[in-house]
């Protein structure tokens, strides 16, 4: 090609070049124009037809993206092909390697671009549903090419990779309309488990919240090492869930109170000791009992210390 571009500049045919090339880089141009307005009416008319077919707006809205891109690809191969003559092969030689390389750089966002068609495909939620994931609950606003985004409880907005999604568990809230609550509350062993197997028991069943069926229950969960364990369980509505739960462990610690029946909570007992038969120190006045003349005892005054040990 170059020995035919050199032997017309010398025989000053360069003016028929200019005309030949640039006729061809015009038809080249149009013909991307046209197939990229060709390219993005396609792919909006699948979109139109996904949606009409019932398919979630966010599956059809990723699809179409993903379409539009592959026929954008395939237009600049058949132009480079037929307006400049470029082998395919050569092309197809060239974008491999190029993907390959860009593959093993970009790794993590192709790994969210694969989890990305597996969330569209499979649909473990969908757009409005509320669900947890790694640790973290909210409602689905979004699910994209890249990453997920979440509406938290405080109307936090919340972006997780979708690489991050499909390799935790998806605990989806939505589908079931109503949810179970469940508290374990400890009592002292010399309590009375009847009377707060009663208490509990009436304070659910006085909730209008409460739902009749599956009906309540309390069990003895467990025999711990301080209390005993009482599992209270019933099932409420779905989105009444967390209030009721709130609002239940409040009435029932209230009602423990008032009938004498004590919750056991850690704590500590710090005994002191002093061998050898050695005298005990003086008392440390406290601050609010010292006189208005006298000096407060500090910890750190060398004649108020403990007695070493003898031995």
């Amino acid at each position: 090609m170059e020995n035919g571009l050199v032997a017309a500049v010398r025989e000053g045919a360069w003016m028929d070049l200019v005309t030949y090339w640039g006729l061809r880089m015009l038809a080249a141009l149009v013909v991307f124009y046209i197939g990229v307005h060709l390219a993005r009416w396609l792919s909006a008319a699948l979109e139109r037809g996904m949606t009409r077919s019932r398919i979630e707006s966010t599956a059809a809205m990723f699809l179409r993206r993903v379409v539009y891109v592959t026929l954008l690809v395939v237009l600049a191969l058949a132009v480079l092909q037929a307006v400049f003559g470029i082998a395919m092969t050569s092309m197809v030689a060239v974008l491999g390697a190029a993907g390959l390389a860009v593959g093993l750089a970009l790794k993590d966002s192709l790994a969210n671009v694969a989890s990305g068609v597996m969330l569209v495909s499979l649909r473990p939620f969908r757009v409005g549903d509320i669900v947890t994931i790694n640790g973290v609950t909210g409602a689905v606003e979004s699910v994209s090419i890249f990453q997920t985004r979440l509406r938290g409880a405080d109307n936090q907005t919340i972006t997780l990779p979708n690489a991050l999604i499909t390799g935790d568990s998806i605990i989806n809230l939505t589908p079931d309309v109503r949810r179970r609550i469940e508290l374990v509350i400890g009592i002292a062993y010399d309590a009375d488990i009847d009377l707060a197997r009663g208490i509990a028991m009436e304070i659910m069943q006085s909730d209008e919240r409460v739902l009749a069926e599956p009906p309540p229950d309390v069990l003895l969960y467990a025999l711990a090492d301080s209390s005993v364990n009482l599992g209270i369980r019933c099932h409420v509505a779905n989105p009444d869930w967390f209030v009721t739960k709130c609002e239940l462990t409040e009435r029932i610690k209230k009602a423990f109170d008032r009938h004498g029946i004590a919750i056991p909570f850690p704590q500590r007992d710090v005994h002191m000791y002093h061998h050898g038969g050695a005298a005990a120190p003086p008392a440390l006045p406290s601050p609010g009992n010292a006189g208005d003349g006298d000096a407060a005892v500090g910890l750190d005054d060398p004649e108020h210390q403990p007695l070493a040990d003898p031995k």
